[in-house]
């Protein structure tokens, strides 16, 4: 295993060590989910304004025809992951809780033109010309990103062509790839690196062309050995180092990702381009190769399916608008004990309230814990303990922020930076009067007057 030349440190400040749970999915290889009867495509998928829905009832649709058109700056189009007929639009409940409306496409009663071993390979396999991406023009690589609709798949979903743009005002020369995947029980990033690597490095090479960067790094945590040789090996000739991070949550937020393998630190309100970095999740770089070498739109993902409360934990490559329902069922169903189903993982995921909601492009697994594996405690006072500012990896104040927020103090919020907030879960997780300090300040964002 070759040593890093990163400048960073391999850590970043503060941050909490939560059990993994890895053991459950980590080594289960990625599968093809066989293809659905119906998938239901939210109009909003990613950061930013909506898409307008393209389809009409009965519209015949093929496989990777775009649906959903997207004319704001900070937005991505829709593209069918099946070839079927539409159906009446629906409105969905998203797992976070929003509610919106869907576009339906049955599928066709024929064999899809891709199923299988044959789709995992079209999205994935195969060969990748790592040796001749040059062809490809800074301009082509940020339209093709575009035209494909590819959103962060770490969870983010923030339109990654708007990262591609070349800023002469603020250059960007190092691309970073996260591929800490720090979220307990997630595995479909460590699967991701470990099978396919050729199209993850292609991604960061072309991210790199296109931004003009003369670096790139691939960060992964030093609990993946498995994926930390896999990359490294192959890396060799490409110019991209592999840069092995210590294992701490939430050592894939980007930010703290960044600083871990440059040393540069974004404050509060300030985007890694700011100080010359673009931050991608491997999967996403994965899905920008694909894009652009092969001319194909981002229609599937791979989701973690986990947990104790599930049956049989799997990786599956599914396609966008699934029913979530219909991965559990895949993987044999709840057990008896399982008593929460989470969209992510336990830190920073959301609970579901309605398993049948929809795969989104941010969809990054399914999270099944069982009666045994929730503390069931009771909320008390704030005892002024300090210990969410010791773990807040930004730095902040986050029982202030939160108590704000309950008592919706805007103002308060906003001095103590609450749009700071990555959301990571440290303070809950450490909190011993089991305050729900994240929820209290997703609340805050969500309600508080804009100026």
């Amino acid at each position: 295993m070759s040593v890093s030349t990163a400048p960073g440190s391999g850590t970043f400040p503060c941050g909490v060590h939560p059990p993994e749970g890895k053991s459950f999915a980590k080594d289960c290889p990625i599968e093809v989910l066989p293809t659905p009867k119906q998938v239901r495509i939210a109009t909003q998928q990613n950061v930013g304004a909506p898409c307008e829905g393209l389809l009409k009832p009965r519209q015949e649709v093929t496989a990777g025809e775009q649906i959903g058109s997207a004319e704001a700056f900070i937005s991505a189009p829709l593209h069918s992951p099946l070839t079927g007929a539409a159906a009446m639009a629906q409105a969905v409940t998203l797992a976070n809780g929003r509610h919106m409306q869907a576009m339906v496409i049955n599928a066709s009663e024929e064999p899809q033109p891709l199923e299988g071993q044959a789709l995992l390979d079209d999205v994935y396999g195969g060969d990748w010309p790592l040796g001749a991406l040059e062809q490809y023009a800074p301009e082509q690589i940020v339209d093709a990103v575009k035209t494909a609709g590819i959103v962060g798949q770490g969870g983010a979903a923030f339109p990654t062509y708007v990262k591609l743009l070349r800023n002469d005002e603020k250059p960007i020369d190092t691309v970073v790839l996260n591929g800490c995947e720090c979220e307990p029980y997630l595995t479909a990033d460590y699967r991701l690196m470990v099978e396919f690597p050729q199209p993850i490095l292609a991604g960061a090479i072309l991210a790199a062309r296109a931004t003009g960067a003369s670096k790139i790094y691939v960060g992964i945590e030093d609990n993946k050995p498995l994926a930390i040789e896999t990359l490294q090996a192959a890396a060799a000739g490409t110019g991209v180092e592999i840069a092995v991070l210590k294992t701490k949550y939430p050592q894939g937020s980007e930010k703290q990702t960044m600083y871990a393998i440059t040393g540069r630190e974004a404050g509060p309100g300030k985007l890694p381009s700011e100080v010359g970095c673009c931050v991608i999740n491997v999967a996403t770089a994965a899905a920008i190769a694909r894009a652009v070498v092969r001319n194909k739109p981002l229609t599937h993902r791979v989701v973690t399916v986990t947990g104790g409360g599930i049956k049989e934990p799997k990786n599956l490559l599914v396609p966008v608008g699934v029913s979530c329902q219909v991965l559990i069922n895949y993987c044999g169903g709840l057990t008896d004990d399982a008593e929460r189903v989470i969209s992510g993982g336990p830190m920073m995921g959301f609970t579901m309230g309605n398993i049948d909601s929809p795969v989104t492009k941010g969809t990054s697994g399914l999270t099944v814990l069982r009666t045994s594996d929730l503390a069931h405690t009771t909320e008390t006072n704030c005892v002024r303990c300090g210990r969410c500012v010791d773990v807040c990896p930004m730095g902040l104040v986050p029982t202030r922020i939160a108590l704000a927020s309950r008592n919706q103090l805007w103002d308060l919020a906003k001095q103590y930076h609450i749009l700071a907030c990555v959301e990571c879960g440290c303070c809950s997780y450490t909190c011993p009067a089991a305050l729900p300090l994240v929820q209290l300040i997703r609340m805050g964002k969500v309600s508080m007057p804009r100026d």
